[in-house]
């Protein structure tokens, strides 16, 4: 498989760019291995994944539950909340049981800020309204009133207030309490399993590399970065990125696994997914 290009897919946000700085750059020697980038959503991302489109890719948690057959996580690149992760924000501040009864706008089915929502609230999708948006565009949803609430992800944990919402809750800081302070678990890097076993294993080595270099070169990486904030500035962008891409990022650790075993055996015994996975990592 050597020379082989190899398709990439992570969202047009500040902490993925960062992320893959040095192979965007070219700043890092790749072994003969190519990278076409294809930067989506991470809702289109879960889908293609669902079909089996990318040989590499970024991948909601939630996602991982119904692609184990097809893809392994990679040991780095994750984004997990450690105290903070996806918020439920709206124009006034309402209480859980309230939050239950109202439209909540949501950035896709197979996210994970959708089955931390569906575990926080108790209850299944079904059994709450709710509505498909971009997470771009979730903010404008509820400033107009096509919903009630918005389940912000992204950059939008640290801008909200600035819009003029009011928080209801921040679902890592709830899932931390629930589960003796674990990180939730976000997002990851998978690999489809039709690339040979030595071939994942130096291909996951490089993705750590670059992971390893941006933090190792944060300003120039941030700077990068920039171009994905959405008007974030250099400060800001440094935070967000400082949230999503540090010590997790390179390697989950045993408590990062059981985090993400906790959260996918709740999902499983709520009936939200089909069934717990077994986690498949590259080593």
């Amino acid at each position: 498989m050597s020379q082989r290009t190899l398709t990439l897919g992570h969202s047009p946000d500040p902490d993925d760019a960062f992320m893959f700085y040095a192979l965007a750059k070219d700043l890092i020697p790749t072994q003969g291995w190519r990278f076409e980038h294809i930067l989506q959503d991470i809702q289109t991302l879960n889908e293609r994944a669902m079909r089996g489109e990318l040989d590499i890719s970024a991948i909601s948690i939630h996602a991982y539950a119904h692609v184990s057959d097809q893809y392994a996580l990679l040991p780095s690149g994750a984004s997990m909340g450690d105290g903070y992760g996806p918020m439920l924000v709206a124009k006034r501040p309402l209480t859980r049981e309230i939050v239950a009864t109202k439209r909540i706008a949501v950035p896709g089915r197979m996210t994970s800020a959708f089955l931390a929502l569906q575990l926080y609230l108790g209850r299944p999708a079904r059994e709450f309204e709710y509505v498909i948006v971009p997470f771009d565009q979730i903010f404008e949803a509820v400033q107009s009133g096509a919903a009630d609430v918005g389940l912000i992800i992204h950059e939008g944990q640290l801008t909200f207030e600035q819009q003029g919402f009011h928080l209801c809750e921040d679902l890592g800081v709830w899932w931390g309490r629930e589960n003796e302070g674990l990180p939730l678990p976000l997002g990851g890097n998978v690999i489809h399993k039709r690339i040979p076993p030595m071939d994942r294993k130096a291909i996951s080595d490089l993705l750590t590399t670059s992971i390893r270099f941006s933090l190792e070169h944060r300003p120039e990486a941030v700077a990068h970065s920039l171009k994905w904030g959405r008007g974030l500035g250099q400060a800001l962008a440094d935070k967000f990125v400082g949230m999503y891409v540090n010590h997790w990022t390179l390697d989950y650790g045993e408590r990062g696994r059981e985090a993400i075993r906790r959260f996918l055996a709740k999902g499983a015994a709520a009936g939200l997914i089909p069934k717990q996975p077994e986690l498949e990592f590259v080593v």
